[in-house]
């Protein structure tokens, strides 16, 4: 059995904003509360192959990993999976980017599959990527609106 997510949030502000701000890897340390580095480690107009490392967690341990994203402008989607599983069988990641109102819904679809060795099952991560995706799509929400208000000089 694999493991699934499907999680969105609509953001009241500008497709292009949205877009710009979540695709910007090197300012996810300061988007997302969960990453201490991100390392662009080559990128072409097709795709970008970075690292990851997180905030060490309450047993001390700074989890990381090379990902790969392949974004689509034109469509608003971006495909990631990662390339340095760690605990994973596999990790897939679709981000995708709709018109919603007068702002975009963001959507972040996760299929993925724990190796036998994992310290956690599939429903085990999948319990906890959708308690934490709540979390950071919150705060990213929260941060692209200021931006937007600040760019469309309202307080």
């Amino acid at each position: 059995m694999a493991g699934h997510t499907d999680n969105s949030i609509v953001i009241d502000a500008p497709m292009d904003l949205v877009w710009d701000m979540t695709n910007d890897l090197t300012s996810w340390t300061r988007l997302f509360s969960e990453y201490a580095a991100v390392e662009v480690l080559e990128e072409n107009e097709k795709e970008i192959t970075f690292r990851l490392t997180m905030h060490p967690d309450e047993e001390g341990n700074a989890w990381s990993w090379v990902s790969k994203r392949l974004p689509d402008p034109a469509a608003r989607k971006v495909n990631a999976y990662r390339v340095e599983t760690g605990p994973f069988e596999y990790m897939n990641i679709y981000w995708e980017y709709v018109p919603e109102g007068e702002g975009v819904r963001m959507r972040w679809v996760q299929d993925f599959h724990m190796k036998e060795a994992a310290p956690v099952t599939d429903d085990g991560m999948t319990e906890h990527l959708n308690r934490n995706t709540a979390v950071q799509m919150k705060l990213i929400k929260e941060k692209v609106e200021a931006a937007a208000k600040a760019a469309a000089g309202k307080p």
